[in-house]
């Protein structure tokens, strides 16, 4: 395997292009076909199953004003210009901007409908800033956390209570409020472009990260980056592979344990804010078998254990806190979502916010280094659709896996055709569809 940081002189199209990618394309469209019929005949039976632009949560709702422009502008440069940058800007450059675009594109998407729309969908009743109030005590929030979760916003019940105290411990300090929310939000949801890269650098040379640069940062699930607090769950579970990463590609030793530590205590950070992060693992694994370094999965288990240890010492345990929220989530709207069906949508709007980009790259990636990011991500998809766990919502739900999976456009040699097709999604998601988010 190549050593970490060393560049080949490109990703040359003997990568793939002779390998065609029409029919991952068309099994791309065929997913979100299915998964928009499959809605739609659901909706007309159900209203109350809450997904009204199938597959995805929300209405359909064209509208083009001028607010649109700084996003059209922005897609315009970005077409241009991105894929020649990625590979001109020295590294640590890169990092750097490849975080400040993804958070600029983010902000231009959810700016469509007016600066204030950045900031609305995490300022009502179901939304973890609404408990803030409710924390009193953060020792006595924890220990009763799971016992009257049923009393706490919806998508609080969802998760563990991680997200809430973050937020409250921003309210201490005079941080709180919406405007605060969205801007953690957004900083963290960024950071999965630099992490992405980092871990790709490590596991499969240079010139292919800065392949998967532009597709990282332009992603069509930045449509929800800026205003969800998935994105936040997606950014520190990133930051935990990438350190996992750098330390499976570090020379046994202390600095490498370290790391992989390190590692574990951020996963179980990002634990501790959704408990879908879990089945994230599996890439976790996939980069310790590839690498073989079983004892790198010893030390991150080790910094996990920590963390789940901590919060169990103040007696919030984490496997009652997951089976409370999936007592919550089978007694709500899951009851109407069928089991069946939503095997089908929620795969589908995950299509939508990953892109057809996703898919060509699945088609043509042969680096082993990439497939083990790739790899894994499939199995965490795979287990996270089965669970039943998330029936719909997945365009927000499923974002910490969307980067992950870009990782296979590594194989598209940062390709314009297909960054203008991942770019032009984004913008018609953000025109069309009035997402609660």
């Amino acid at each position: 395997m190549r050593p970490a940081g060393r560049r080949p002189a490109s990703v040359r199209a003997g990568d793939a292009v002779a390998r065609p990618v029409a029919p991952a394309a068309a099994a791309w469209l065929l997913l979100i076909v299915a998964g928009h019929l499959l809605g739609a005949a659901l909706v007309a039976r159900q209203p109350l199953v809450h997904i009204g632009a199938p597959p995805l949560v929300g209405s359909f709702d064209v509208r083009l004003t001028a607010q649109a422009l700084p996003a059209l502008v922005l897609a315009a440069a970005a077409v241009a210009w991105a894929p020649a940058l990625a590979q001109r800007l020295r590294w640590p450059a890169l990092l750097a901007a490849g975080w400040a675009a993804a958070a600029a594109w983010a902000v231009a998407l959810a700016a469509t409908d007016g600066p204030g729309a950045i900031t609305a969908p995490l300022a009502t009743e179901y939304e973890p800033l609404a408990a803030v109030p409710l924390v009193g005590a953060p020792g006595a929030f924890l220990a009763s956390f799971s016992d009257v979760l049923a009393s706490y916003p919806t998508h609080v019940q969802g998760h563990p209570p991680g997200g809430v105290l973050a937020l409250w411990a921003m309210d201490a300090v005079g941080l709180g409020g919406a405007t605060f929310a969205a801007a953690l939000a957004l900083a963290c949801g960024a950071l999965t472009a630099p992490a992405v890269l980092v871990a790709v650098r490590a596991l499969a040379g240079e010139a292919r990260a800065r392949a998967v640069a532009p597709f990282v940062v332009f992603t069509p699930a930045a449509v929800w980056m800026a205003t969800s607090l998935d994105a936040l769950y997606a950014g520190v579970a990133a930051a935990a592979i990438a350190l996992f990463a750098l330390a499976c590609v570090t020379p046994r030793g202390r600095r490498a344990a370290l790391m992989a530590l390190a590692a574990g205590l951020v996963l179980g950070a990002a634990l501790m804010l959704s408990y879908g992060i879990a089945v994230l693992g599996a890439v976790v694994i996939a980069i310790a078998a590839g690498r073989r370094r079983p004892a790198a999965v010893a030390w991150a288990g080790a910094g996990v254990a920590a963390v789940l240890g901590a919060f169990l010492a103040l007696r919030f345990n984490w496997l009652e806190g997951l089976a409370a929220t999936r007592e919550q989530y089978l007694a709500g709207v899951s009851r109407r979502r069928p089991y069946a069906e939503f095997l089908v949508i929620s795969p589908a709007a995950f299509a939508l916010a990953a892109g057809p980009a996703a898919a060509a790259g699945l088609a043509r990636l042969r680096d082993r280094g990439a497939w083990l990011l790739v790899g894994g991500t499939l199995v965490a998809l795979a287990a996270a659709n089965l669970s039943g766990m998330s029936k719909g919502e997945t365009e927000r739900i499923w974002l910490p896996f969307v980067p992950w999976l870009l990782v296979a456009t590594a194989a598209l040699g940062g390709s314009r055709r297909w960054l203008a097709a991942q770019i032009g999604l984004a913008l018609v998601l953000a025109l069309t569809v009035r997402s609660p988010w």
